[in-house]
């Protein structure tokens, strides 16, 4: 499809309304021009989510500043500057620190998700009267694609490498923004609300402090496509003694994966976009079908870190050798196979799994970090708040659900971390 963007401002509009515009050009409105993420937030739920946390004036604070920028180098500097703002505010928010706007409790990580649409959007339709190409446009958006998830603000502690008790160790945390939105534009992550809630904490470990610092990706497949983990995570895997990638799972229960696999099996994202292929990555010709875990998974398991059981799970979907079908093993690959699903699927949870471990392996790691990814439970409305249709955004039983799930993973990468080789 073609999306013709009409370049006026409210003087052209109003100039225009006094003209007989042809059919197609009355037809085309500047929303051609948005994403499908960026075309939900004038539905109710968000409007009323980012008005009830106080997030409803970060959008037109930021088209305020971006509309002062007299060049596309300020307009980068705005850019970066609102979107690491907007990232420091939720840390903030999640964490207690300064006043709170509206009735939302601090925990929820969905005001920092449709801020940031909103964010984009005024990026997207935006016409400086100097000029910008699309190209320029784009750079923006990933400038505050950046900005304003966390990912250029990691900034760890010196002293790694000290003897145990000594200095303090680094653990490296993501989360995702809230999918499946069509199903319920309502729904939250607690994978990214328990980033927000860990961004810069220390936490105490049998081995001594560790420093835990964060950083959230979209759920988008061209995303991870285009290399965001990677150049996410490169900089930082040699540098820190833990990671763990969360994401939102199974309900009742956390999954530490034990096998993560090269497929991506098509579920759509947040752009109602579906990719069924082996998972693209940098040279493809030494690409394994399956990288595995190396957190303490045993140790995890066995610790009493919250209401939630904790599982290893061991389960994959393949193609054996020689075979033509998918087959699930409870126990892990069998030689030679092909991957269909890891053990936490074949969507884009599986997908960072399986990036963030390669490219641990890939840095000759893989012996010395520990690493891997933890599915949380499925984060639920409380009873008769079940219906996107007639429910509300909130409910005393999300709440704690969700603080709960917060908490008992900062219980596992308390036990992952005090543990030593």
């Amino acid at each position: 499809m073609v999306h013709i963007r009409v370049r006026l401002g409210a003087l052209g509009l109003a100039l225009l309304a006094g003209f007989a515009a042809p059919p197609a050009m009355a037809a085309e409105e500047p929303a051609a021009a948005l994403t499908v993420e960026e075309q939900r937030l004038d539905k109710a739920a968000p409007q009323e989510i980012l008005r009830r946390s106080g997030f409803d004036t970060v959008a037109p604070r930021f088209a305020r500043a971006l509309g002062k920028a007299d060049s596309y180098a300020q307009a980068e500097r705005v850019v970066v500057r609102q979107g690491a703002r907007l990232w420091r505010q939720a840390v903030d928010r999640a964490q207690g620190r300064g006043p709170v706007s509206g009735d939302l409790t601090r925990d929820d990580d969905r005001p920092l998700y449709w801020a940031r649409l909103g964010m984009t959007r005024e990026v997207r339709l935006w016409e400086p009267e100097f000029g910008i190409t699309e190209a320029q446009r784009a750079g923006l958006l990933a400038s505050l694609e950046r900005s304003s998830r966390g990912q250029d603000s990691i900034r760890y502690p010196h002293g790694r490498g000290q003897a145990p008790g000594k200095g303090v160790k680094r653990i490296l945390v993501t989360g995702f923004d809230p999918f499946t939105l069509d199903r319920d534009i309502r729904i939250s992550n607690p994978s990214g609300a328990t980033a927000l809630a860990l961004d810069g904490t220390v936490i105490e470990t049998a081995d001594g402090p560790a420093r835990i610092e964060t950083a959230v990706f979209p759920v988008r497949w061209q995303d991870f496509a285009d290399g965001t983990v990677e150049r996410t995570l490169r900089p930082y895997l040699p540098r820190v003694d833990l990671f763990t990638t969360v994401s939102q799972g199974r309900v009742g229960r956390f999954d530490v994966e034990r096998t993560n696999g090269a497929w991506r099996g098509g579920f759509p994202d947040n752009e109602n976009l579906s990719r069924t292929e082996t998972i693209p990555v940098t040279d493809p010709g030494s690409q394994p079908q399956w990288t595995s875990t190396s957190l303490p998974y045993k140790e995890i398991v066995a610790a009493s870190t919250g209401r939630f059981p904790v599982y290893d799970n061991t389960a994959v979907t393949e193609i054996p050798a020689g075979g033509t079908e998918p087959v699930t093993r409870p126990d892990g690959p069998t030689p030679g196979s092909t991957a269909r699903a890891g053990g936490g699927g074949n969507y884009l949870s599986n997908e960072i799994a399986y990036r963030a471990t390669l490219l641990r392996d890939r840095l000759g790691l893989r012996g010395s970090l520990p690493g891997g990814h933890v599915h949380t439970p499925v984060l639920q409305f409380g009873t008769g708040n079940t219906d996107p249709a007639t429910g509300t955004v909130t409910d005393a039983q999300f709440v704690q659900n969700r603080l709960d799930i917060i908490a008992q993973v900062r219980s596992i990468l308390t036990v992952a971390a005090g543990v030593t080789k």
